[in-house]
């Protein structure tokens, strides 16, 4: 069996993942806690997480690193030294593609890898490399920002699974990836 990419991810209802600056506070109000989204079972689901600079960066940002799983960040930037101290052991700096870095995951025993960060999702999903996407649209409207998807040279055909909406106006479809649709593109 190989690595498979999986993507938990919130969205703007327009489609934006931050502001163009990268600030993900508007979040905030949504994520209480107060609301059983599904995240903590979809962690407990993945070996660990591939994410870019960018998100590796947000999330240092935070009070206390959020994760308990192993870190992948893909970077051509950043190295090893850059990891800070408390995080050395739980994160690890990759310049592979998306196909490399899988293979790679898989020879290391991952099964289920969690993909996070804009560029890298549509990386990923470029190659085929995702296998489910978990949207979480967040009730608001930013105008501009950060998308969540981005270019494709072919069509991606998903398949719906489920969508349920919770009491915080959040609505969350779930996505299988079924296949690259070698339609022409217009």
């Amino acid at each position: 069996m190989r690595t498979s990419g999986h993507v938990f991810i919130a969205t703007s209802v327009d489609g934006y993942i931050a502001r163009s600056n990268g600030d993900i506070g508007w979040l905030s109000r949504y994520a209480t806690g107060s609301e059983d989204t599904g995240y903590e079972a979809f962690m407990a689901s993945v070996d660990g997480l591939v994410m870019g600079r960018g998100t590796f960066e947000t999330a240092l940002s935070f009070d206390a690193w959020p994760y308990r799983k192993p870190v992948v960040v893909l970077s051509r930037a950043l190295s090893q030294a850059d990891i800070p101290n408390d995080l050395k052991g739980k994160v690890s700096i990759s310049t592979l593609a998306p196909g490399a870095l899988m293979e790679a995951l898989n020879a290391a025993g991952w099964r289920r890898a969690y993909v996070d960060g804009g560029k890298v999702i549509q990386a990923f999903l470029r190659d085929t490399l995702i296998s489910d996407i978990i949207l979480t649209r967040v009730p608001v409207l930013l105008g501009s920002g950060i998308p969540l998807f981005g270019a494709l040279t072919t069509d991606l055909a998903l398949r719906h699974v489920t969508t349920r909406s919770f009491a915080s106006g959040l609505v969350q479809t779930t996505y299988e990836v079924t296949a690259a649709m070698t339609a022409a593109r217009r």
